[in-house]
């Protein structure tokens, strides 16, 4: 059974008195502005969008669209504090939220016992493999209903994803983890998060695991980095009403 990873559906956290409502639009493309959130003791020690478990004294966060590995400057607007963290999760989720902070940096800014703040957002450093990277991206995505280190094993399920959904509704992408040859398949592209995941709900249905990722244009990320970016591990039972 699919496991819902975290940063995907964190139970909100006590509002400011300012800042609910949409982010404002952006202006540059290297700063971004809006209200930030944090997730702690309950979600310590499970597995993130990257992979890696949650440490909740470690300066990370979670961001929607933003590469895994990016490096961000965030500044508390209402005290001016300021912490670096590195994007290894997904979120927030929560409407008018631009980023979800480790307990550890929430506590640098100061902002632990309100529970949100307004801050900017500065990337620093870009992950290895992406030539661009700015909050103007919008990532497409993907369902990964497969993995496997043999090409024609991966194959074999696109076949029969196709024959179940269609011609070229499903794909195999070749990637590379730890040195190791990985074969993915990958079915459909979707610009909107809601999309992939109306389409998950069908095949989870039909008891296969499925994954919503996250995938970069060519001009972002190598095709090395395509297809890698693992996001919302899926289940019927995760879903709101």
């Amino acid at each position: 059974m699919a496991i819902l990873a975290l940063g995907c559906a964190r139970t909100p956290l006590p509002p400011s008195k300012r800042g609910e409502g949409p982010p404002p639009p952006l202006g540059q493309t290297q700063v971004q502005e809006g209200v930030a959130s944090w997730y702690g003791v309950e979600f310590h020690g499970r597995k993130t969008s990257s992979g890696e478990p949650y440490d909740m004294q470690r300066l990370t966060a979670a961001h929607p669209t933003l590469p895994l590995g990016t490096l961000v400057r965030v500044t508390n607007l209402e005290n001016h504090r300021t912490v670096v963290v590195r994007i290894n999760d997904r979120g927030p989720f929560v409407k008018g939220r631009v980023i979800d902070l480790s307990y550890a940096a929430a506590r640098v800014l100061g902002m632990v016992e309100q529970g949100t703040c307004r801050v900017r957002l500065e990337i620093l450093e870009r992950p290895p493999g992406f030539h661009k990277v700015d909050f103007s991206v919008r990532p497409s995505y993907a369902l990964q209903v497969g993995s496997f280190s043999e090409r024609t094993n991966a194959e074999d399920l696109q076949r029969r994803i196709e024959e179940m959904l269609g011609a070229k509704m499903a794909r195999v992408v070749e990637t590379e983890v730890g040195g190791t040859r990985i074969y993915r398949v990958l079915v459909g592209r979707f610009t909107r998060r809601e999309e992939a995941q109306t389409l998950a709900r069908n095949l989870a249905e039909k008891g296969m695991d499925v994954l919503v990722i996250s995938e970069y244009p060519e001009n972002i990320s190598p095709p090395s980095q395509r297809g890698t970016r693992k996001d919302l591990p899926f289940a019927p039972q995760t879903l709101s009403p």
